[in-house]
């Protein structure tokens, strides 16, 4: 029923003992094709007939898959299509940032079903974690009221804040969230939701939503820069996100670089240039306002006269940055996302243009080098509801690695 059009799947495998990866590549198949046949599996997924009919059986089964009407396709015979069940999976996605925590609910297709936000007040986490807590709680009330069987089905809660994670960090550094970081979160709202929860620093958050429901979406490899009050980038390897050793990879804010016309010895992070926070800084605006990204394109539509300076800087320090992550990850197309305007995305990215000379100039391209993705205030939250429905469903070369550790010892 798809001979007009290309699938996009992963390749499955028909060696025993490796049925859980097969069951992920056929679900992120449907989710990256909408409906598909069996005999479409079947080709997409390198996988035999037996094994897809065996598959999908068991996935309608749990109620993730339905079939819809036989579709006749020339003078062949009638094929059945079958799409994901959006109200087969559920789950949390929690956002905690310096000033404001937002939680979003999502289905098993990534359509966004209740959301919430709260300020979180002063002392740290020792009193924000209740607000945070008692806004999961909301969330899940008005989830079951739209659904109400997700609580049943919500595979996890997701959470992302600031990074990078692990390192010392003065508890007073406006650019770290350390009071945070060195709280058990993770333990405290697993013990306090009853739900798995999974942490990641808010540029892999924002990928994972590009992934899931953005411009990543079918993307194998992609690099997607996250401008917010800090800058980040999320990395998408081969079709996964890749986190690094302590879940830092893309810390690119961090990165000390040397302004124009400084002292060699005035090098410092990036993010200090170019984030929301330089922004609010320069135009005078507090980052905790909740109409901040009304006056920020306030500025930009009145081309405020301070605003030309900092976009000078930000686009040749961007600049720099696409052309490294080009050269070093070969990604087929960088993403800029995050907790901006997209007044401001679009104007960044039409400034940067001509992008500098990279590898990545190939006269067979098909993806732009540099887009605009999403940008709102909810980005990161997405991101990290999506991040349950990707560790549940989603297909992992690791997983097959470990399988067949297992049989060889």
């Amino acid at each position: 029923m798809n001979d007009l059009r290309p699938i996009r799947a992963k390749s499955g495998t028909n060696q025993e003992g490796t049925s859980a990866h097969n069951r992920r590549v056929m679900i992120d198949a449907l989710r990256l094709n909408g409906q598909l046949s069996r005999a479409d599996l079947a080709r997409a997924t390198a996988l035999t007939k037996q094994t897809v009919s065996n598959i999908i059986e068991e996935l309608e089964r749990d109620g993730l898959v339905q079939s819809l009407a036989a579709v006749r396709n020339g003078r062949g015979q009638p094929s059945t299509p079958y799409r994901l069940v959006a109200e087969g999976a559920f789950a949390i996605g929690l956002q905690i940032d310096r000033h404001v925590t937002r939680t979003i609910a999502v289905d098993l297709v990534g359509t966004v079903l209740a959301r919430g936000e709260a300020n979180l007040p002063a002392g740290g986490p020792a009193t924000g974690v209740k607000t945070i807590l008692d806004l999961i709680e909301k969330t899940r009330r008005d989830l079951a009221a739209v659904a109400p069987q997700s609580e049943q089905r919500l595979v996890g809660l997701g959470a992302a804040m600031p990074g990078p994670f692990g390192i010392d960090a003065d508890v007073d550094d406006p650019w770290m969230m350390a009071a945070w970081q060195n709280f058990p979160l993770l333990e405290t709202l697993a013990a306090g939701t009853g739900l798995d929860v999974a942490l990641q620093n808010d540029s892999a958050a924002a990928a994972t939503a590009e992934r899931l429901v953005g411009a990543a979406h079918g993307v194998d490899h992609a690099i997607c820069i996250y401008l917010g009050y800090g800058l980040g980038a999320g990395l998408i390897l081969n079709g996964e996100l890749y986190r690094g050793a302590n879940g830092n990879a893309g810390e690119i804010g961090m990165i000390l670089s040397l302004p124009r016309g400084a002292a060699n010895d005035e090098r410092t992070p990036l993010e200090y240039r170019v984030s929301i926070a330089s922004l609010c800084k320069l135009l005078e605006l507090d980052p905790a306002d909740p109409d901040l990204y009304a006056h920020i394109d306030a500025a930009v539509m009145a081309e405020d006269a301070r605003l030309p300076g900092w976009l000078d800087t930000a686009v040749y320090e961007l600049r720099a940055a696409v052309q490294a992550l080009e050269t070093i990850f070969d990604p087929q197309t960088v993403i800029l996302c995050g907790g901006l305007p997209p007044g401001l995305a679009q104007l960044l990215t039409d400034t940067m243009q001509p992008l500098l000379p990279s590898l990545a100039d190939r006269r067979d391209r098909i993806l732009p080098r540099l887009q605009v993705g999403f940008t709102d205030p909810w980005a990161v939250a997405i991101g990290a509801a999506a991040e349950p429905i990707s560790r549940t469903f989603d297909p992992r070369f690791s997983a097959i690695l470990k399988t067949r550790t297992a049989d060889i010892a």
